[in-house]
């Protein structure tokens, strides 16, 4: 299991960052390696990816959620083994820091060896950046919110 943790700061509030979070369908707008997700329920998204010219589909179930401060999701079934969290603390009124974590199980040699050179911690560096640079050029507003709980 590789785990890969990234924290970047977002100049807009938290409830903002968080809200464009809990926008699964959104993702492709800023998350390089996904094609699709498709919200199926409250909890329930199906997912297509494609890593390093490997596509692969699979779902995940949210598994906690508190608005403002965390959405934790565990893969369900299909072609990827992962489970991850994000978390959100403001900094000031108008700034945030957003913290992702993934443990997943690479699938593959060509997934094995992009773990090992940290292939994994870039592209989620990467999609970290490029999710700051959509919400801020939203200009402090999301494209939708859903703010329910889910207990773990």
């Amino acid at each position: 299991m590789v785990q890969i943790i990234e924290t970047i700061d977002v100049d807009v509030p938290v409830r903002i960052a968080y809200n464009q979070w809990t926008q699964f369908e959104s993702f492709p707008k800023f998350l390089d390696e996904v094609e699709s997700i498709t919200q199926t329920g409250e909890t329930h998204t199906h997912w297509k990816v494609s890593v390093a010219g490997v596509t692969r589909e699979f779902d995940a179930e949210i598994t906690e959620q508190h608005p403002d401060e965390r959405v934790a999701w565990t893969s369900t079934g299909g072609e990827t083994e992962h489970a991850g969290v994000v978390t959100f603390h403001k900094l000031t009124e108008g700034s945030s820091r957003v913290t992702v974590q993934i443990d997943w199980e690479p699938e593959g040699l060509v997934e094995k060896l992009g773990s090992l050179v940290g292939a994994g911690t870039h592209a989620v560096k990467k999609d970290l950046k490029n999710f700051k640079e959509f919400i801020e050029a939203q200009g402090g507003a999301e494209t939708g919110a859903w703010r329910g709980n889910v207990d773990a």
